[in-house]
């Protein structure tokens, strides 16, 4: 399988998991929050920040999912680096409020360093691309 299927797949899934998750966040919060890896639940109108964090989610997987479609591979590799630093956020602010270490470094830690991969070598991938000269059209005689 080639590099650049490779990345298209890991990609892919990225953008599908990060939507799955985000619109579990917003459609039911209460049986999501959980998993997220923090010791409790938000107090009063706290779960509004479950929502929030869902749109977010949602919104960086339509960000990747364009980038994707549309064939802008070297934007998605910069895309992916950027979005990461939001995953390696949460595994801080799991591990900041005293959460489970377990899901900071297994579910945050982990998504964000396989985001920073794939990001990697998508650059890699579309860096020959980019550095290759266009040759100049011929001009006719």
């Amino acid at each position: 399988m080639s590099l650049k299927k490779i990345n298209t797949v890991l990609a892919a899934t990225f953008v599908l998991f990060i939507l799955w998750f985000g619109t579990e966040f917003i459609l039911s919060p209460e049986t999501t929050a959980p998993t997220f890896g923090l010791p409790s639940w938000p107090s009063g109108d706290g779960g509004g920040f479950l929502v929030v964090k869902g749109v977010r989610d949602v919104v960086m997987a339509l960000v990747l999912g364009v980038l994707l479609v549309t064939g802008h591979r070297r934007a998605l590799g910069w895309a992916l680096l950027v979005e990461a630093l939001a995953a390696y956020g949460d595994m801080a602010n799991v591990l900041a409020h005293h959460g489970s270490v377990a899901t900071a470094l297994g579910v945050h830690g982990l998504t964000a360093t396989l985001m920073v991969v794939n990001g990697l070598l998508i650059l890699r991938e579309t860096r020959r691309a980019a550095t290759v000269p266009a040759t100049p059209a011929p001009q006719p005689a």
